[in-house]
């Protein structure tokens, strides 16, 4: 009886952990704040479109960028170009975070449920709105609770008030 009393507690330790405990930050040569979420999400900032080709051997078969195409280095045809290239789905889903628009975030909740786009890399400029995003899709397809994807979110790069107050707002309202 005490053995699965210490398993039961054992078990609801774990399943209490904060979610960033997951994010795993890593050094990933041309992609900036790159972490891994799980074996099918890898997450960053600003890519090189020189690597492309190591995502694509890392396993991933499709990119998510989400670089308005006006922003200083999105180099969004030549990263379409270069992950084209090395076989990857390319998906570019621009999210303006001064004008929000949710429209971008159903494609994205779209994007990344969809099992032929997975291992799925995401990525932005420094990974605050991946983060946001990844928080919105944690909370509505996976059923976390918002504290727990906000602290994943975090992890991830999620970096702006802003941002975060449009996340909270967009998950209140499609739940």
């Amino acid at each position: 009886m005490r053995i699965r009393i210490a398993l039961a507690a054992a078990l609801a330790a774990l399943l209490t952990l904060p979610a960033a405990a997951q994010v795993q930050k890593q050094e990933f040569a041309g992609v900036r704040n790159f972490s891994r979420v799980d074996a099918t999400v890898g997450c960053g900032g600003a890519v090189d479109p020189t690597a492309m080709a190591a995502l694509k051997k890392e396993g991933f078969v499709s990119v998510v960028n989400l670089r308005m195409p006006t922003e200083e280095g999105a180099n969004v045809e030549q990263g379409r170009a270069a992950a084209q290239a090395a076989g990857l789905k390319y998906i570019h889903l621009p999210f303006n975070v001064a004008a929000p628009d949710s429209n971008v975030v159903d494609s994205f909740l779209a994007a990344v449920a969809d099992k032929s786009n997975q291992p799925v890399f995401i990525h932005c400029g420094s990974a605050s709105r991946v983060g946001g995003m990844w928080t919105i899709k944690r909370v509505l397809q996976d059923k976390w609770s918002l504290d727990r994807a906000l602290a994943e979110g975090k992890a991830i790069g999620l970096n702006s008030a802003a941002l975060e107050t449009f996340v909270t707002d967009y998950i209140k309202a499609h739940q």
